[in-house]
């Protein structure tokens, strides 16, 4: 397995310290001050302010003066009528706030970077040739991953590519685009509202395979882009919206995901369906069959069947979308795959993704216990009967509760819990009590789900602890009483010396030794996990004990 191309940042910053005033290029001199800068914030009779992700800095002592800020925008030059402007072959973007007799009293200095190598999360999905739709909060990174898509698709993929490049954000300004596109080529958009019209010129006039644009937000550019995809060219573009259900909810562009109709059923096909007469379906095909939803810079959520996650969204069911995850490696971690195929345990190991960066948890299933009649020692073939299946994870979501403070509680008592950054992947919700005033949607999604809300008075540890252990046994107490045969299978595979033994070996032979991961094992007693890991030991390998009481089981670690 190659290793994966490293992340490389370009930002130019010196160029957008040289516009701005004396006192901010001193304050900002140093290479720490200059890390991870977001933007920086000048406000007539107010003191200039640096922000960075989760903290704002003040810049000198003294307020802004009106000449100041003059100052600045006589070396930036014209602004355009989106009150925008930029630097030439740079990716900085400068907005101004005007007072109401247009005279600029505000400025906000956005550091525009070039990333290289964030594009692995979704690189097989650019080879599909389908088109791609970004969601995500402002700020997430959906122009900085547009920016790579366009270069990968233009200089790697060999495509033909235009950028619809509203307010110069994409290539930068100036006549000559920014190198971070690649050699994708790049039309400018004299007026915002212009941009459906300049997305059909671009179809019309310079025969691309792939269009990238940037926000669509108004119906006139759905319908652009529903044109596009209907005369076969792909198209990469973001949205606006944080999620996939937001984009449903939104009259204006649920037509990129396929379009809502009200529909009326016949008695009969109403009682088939167990609903009412009168319920909410998908219009037509989605105009972009493959969505990201990107809740951080490194986690995005995949959709590979937007029209299939729409209609179970309709129906009020969960859509458990593919997680992706960009370790601090730059390897490409997903979760929610395909459990190994019984055909694949007890054979050679399954074909390697096709992904070089790709590093995925392994699953390890055991093979069958032995039937109670079976003579000892000896294992049960495969035809005799599946494996007893572990009780699954616990999925929360914490409402109002820090999501770093959830997953130390985890680690710190090690319960089988995963913490899940929203509703439709959860379990199970935990909230403090006045987070579900603020925010009723959780609240009603979660109804919706049919998902537990367990609410809190505070965020302290011992609380959180107590609340997670609390789900936790529910949750397991739940798995029990719809399967009565999971408590005792699981029983008897705890204690069955074979079955954990034959586990193990998998583990070490299939995984540990070949690809040199780590494996967890199921929970076992502790005389199954003594002998495990005595077996670990022959192979020359590293073991651990994590969790508690019944919980606890043995992992495996490379040499």
């Amino acid at each position: 397995m190659s290793s994966p191309e490293p992340q490389r940042i370009t930002d130019d910053l010196d160029r957008l310290l040289e516009v701005l005033p004396d006192v901010v290029q001193a304050s900002l001199a140093s290479e720490a001050s200059r890390e991870q800068l977001l933007e920086v914030v000048l406000d007539l009779g107010r003191v200039p302010e640096a922000r960075y992700p989760g903290r704002v800095r003040a810049l000198g002592e003294e307020p802004l003066q009106r000449g100041d800020l003059a100052a600045v925008v006589e070396r930036l030059g014209r602004f355009g009528g989106d009150n925008r402007a930029g630097i030439e072959r740079t990716l900085h973007r400068i907005s101004a706030i005007r007072n109401r007799t247009g005279e600029v009293v505000g400025l906000t200095c956005r550091v525009g970077r070039a990333v290289f190598g964030t594009v692995a999360m979704v690189r097989d999905l650019l080879d599909s040739g389908e088109s791609l739709l970004l969601m995500g909060r402002p700020g997430v990174g959906k122009t900085t991953a547009l920016r790579e898509i366009a270069r990968v698709l233009a200089d790697d993929l060999g495509k033909r590519v235009v950028v619809i490049d509203t307010s110069n954000e994409i290539a930068g300004d100036g006549d000559i685009p920014h190198p971070a596109i690649g050699r994708a080529r790049r039309m400018q958009v004299a007026r915002p509202e212009l941009q459906h019209q300049v997305m059909i010129e671009a179809v019309e006039n310079h025969m691309p395979e792939v269009i990238v644009i940037d926000e669509i937000g108004t119906e006139l550019e759905a319908q652009a882009a529903r044109t596009i995809a209907e005369r076969g060219v792909m198209l990469v573009a973001t949205a606006h919206g944080n999620e996939l259900a937001n984009l449903i909810k939104n009259p204006t562009l649920s037509d990129l995901v396929g379009g809502i109709q009200s529909v009326t059923l016949g008695d009969e096909e109403a009682r088939r369906r167990r609903t009412q007469k009168t319920v909410l379906e998908r219009a037509a095909d989605p105009t972009f069959p493959l969505a990201v939803e990107m809740h951080s810079r490194h986690r995005w959520l995949v959709h590979r069947d937007v029209a299939r996650t729409v209609d179970l969204l309709l129906r009020g069911q969960s859509a458990r979308p593919q997680i992706r995850e960009l370790g601090v490696d730059g390897r490409l971690q997903i979760q929610d795959l395909v459990p190994i195929a019984p055909a694949q345990i007890g054979g050679s190991p399954a074909a390697p993704p096709p992904l070089s960066s790709l590093s995925v948890r392994p699953r390890i299933a055991p093979r069958p216990l032995p039937a109670p009649d079976a003579p000892a020692g000896r294992a049960v073939d495969m035809e005799q009967g599946p494996a007893a299946a572990p009780l699954p994870v616990l999925r929360v979501y914490g409402a109002g509760i820090s999501r770093a403070q959830l997953e130390q509680v985890v680690r710190a008592r090690q319960l089988a819990l995963e913490v899940v950054g929203s509703v439709e992947l959860a379990d199970a919700v935990l909230s403090l009590r006045h987070q579900l005033g603020r925010d009723p949607h959780v609240r009603r999604q979660a109804q919706d789900l049919g998902l537990p809300i367990l609410v809190l008075k505070s965020a302290a540890q011992p609380q959180l602890q107590r609340a997670l252990e609390r789900l936790l046994e529910r949750h397991r107490q739940t798995q029990v009483d719809r399967d009565p045969a999971a408590a005792a299978s699981a029983s008897v595979q705890g204690d069955d010396a074979l079955a954990g033994l034959e586990e193990c070996r998998l583990a070490v032979e299939q995984v540990v030794l070949p690809h040199g991961q780590p494996v967890e094992l199921l929970p076992r007693s502790d005389r199954v996990r003594l002998m495990q890991a005595e077996l670990a030991s022959r192979y020359r390998l590293r073991t651990a004990v994590f969790g508690r009481g019944a919980d606890q089981r043995l992992r495996v670690f490379p040499a």
